[in-house]
């Protein structure tokens, strides 16, 4: 592979307040020799969550942040070219951490996302959405920390969006009552029509205190937040004892210009209204994570739960893409289509 090129959008600046597509570079280097234990891969397809734009914050948190000059790091599909690790042979369709580029040399195993083989009838739109990172996240966060029972209420906001709707859906599948907070008429649409959400409340036209008290007259059980700001403290206003407050992510403060976001000015209601508020990793899941993707399998297979993909497509696309997320763009996992 030598003297072959490879396209990647490297980190050119740390982003003040909102993302740009100036924070990123385009650049040609030439393609590494594959190592034992390595395989290269062509992408196909490059993944989006909105916990990138952590990522590439200054300072130390869950993962180390992209250095400036460093390709962006992100998941992927693509296909095997030529492989030194016995589990992988060229041709096979792959997932893992590849980062923003078209070709990626990367070691199989004690990667940050292992690379895995993509099994018959699992396309990569599903391997990098429902089941993947996003799926098994609304798994562990509604499963584990959500704890729903049959019969409770269950809110979550950032509904229509990759997390956030299959997050639902479990709820849904555990026999609750479960209302969406979406931004627009669409989007509310197909949580009610396509994910089977028994309520939808659109933030863009809608007060969602008001419609909260409305849609859950006898109050929340639990919130899974994927938002924070006031769509967090409207929950916080209408929580019932014994609730369970699930914090997934906070997009609503990830570009602010502020060193920290603001936390929710009612939070004492916590102890007024005595309920749990708590964060969680997606490696918390651990060993149990090949068990989770296998039950959402099962689940997608016995039609329980639907997925979308918003599909951009063009490498050169690929940070005006992840701009989308922060704009309310994209209904389910964005996704955009290099090769």
């Amino acid at each position: 592979m030598n003297n072959m090129v490879n396209q990647q959008w490297t980190l050119a600046a740390r982003p003040q307040g909102m993302v740009k597509v100036e924070d990123f570079n385009l650049v040609e280097t030439e393609i590494p020799e594959v190592g034992e234990g390595q395989v290269l891969v062509r992408l196909t397809h490059i993944a989006y969550e909105p916990a990138m734009r952590g990522w590439i914050r200054e300072g130390e948190s869950y993962v180390k942040p992209v250095q400036i000059g460093e390709v962006m790091r992100a998941a992927g599909a693509g296909e095997v070219i030529e492989s030194r690790h016995d589990s992988l042979k060229s041709g096979d369709t792959v997932s893992g951490m590849f980062g923003w580029q078209q070709y990626a040399v990367v070691d199989v195993e004690g990667a940050l996302l292992p690379v895995q083989k993509l099994p018959t009838g699992v396309t990569p739109e599903m391997a990098l959405s429902v089941l993947g990172i996003t799926g098994l996240t609304a798994y562990y966060g509604m499963l584990r920390v959500g704890k729903p029972q049959e019969g409770e209420t269950v809110v979550v906001s950032g509904a229509a969006g990759a997390t956030g709707s299959i997050a639902g859906q479990i709820a849904k599948i555990k026999g609750c009552r479960v209302i969406g907070i979406a931004g627009g008429a669409e989007k509310c649409r197909w949580l009610v029509e396509e994910a089977r959400f028994d309520g939808a409340i659109d933030y863009k036209s809608e007060k969602v205190g008001k419609r909260m008290k409305e849609l859950c007259p006898d109050g929340i059980n639990v919130f899974y937040d994927n938002v924070g700001g006031e769509i967090l403290e409207a929950a916080l206003n209408n929580h019932v004892v014994g609730a369970r407050i699930v914090l997934c992510g906070g997009i609503s403060g990830y570009n602010t210009e502020a060193e920290v976001p603001p936390g929710p000015k009612n939070y004492m209601n916590l102890i007024t209204t005595p309920a749990t508020m708590q964060g969680f990793l997606l490696g918390q899941l651990g060993a149990d994570m090949g068990k989770a993707a296998g039950e959402l399998g099962q689940w997608v297979a016995q039609g329980k739960i639907n997925f979308a993909v918003d599909v951009q497509e063009g490498f050169e696309n690929v940070p005006k893409t992840f701009l989308r997320l922060f704009h309310g763009q994209n209904l389910g996992k964005q996704l955009c289509k290099v090769g």
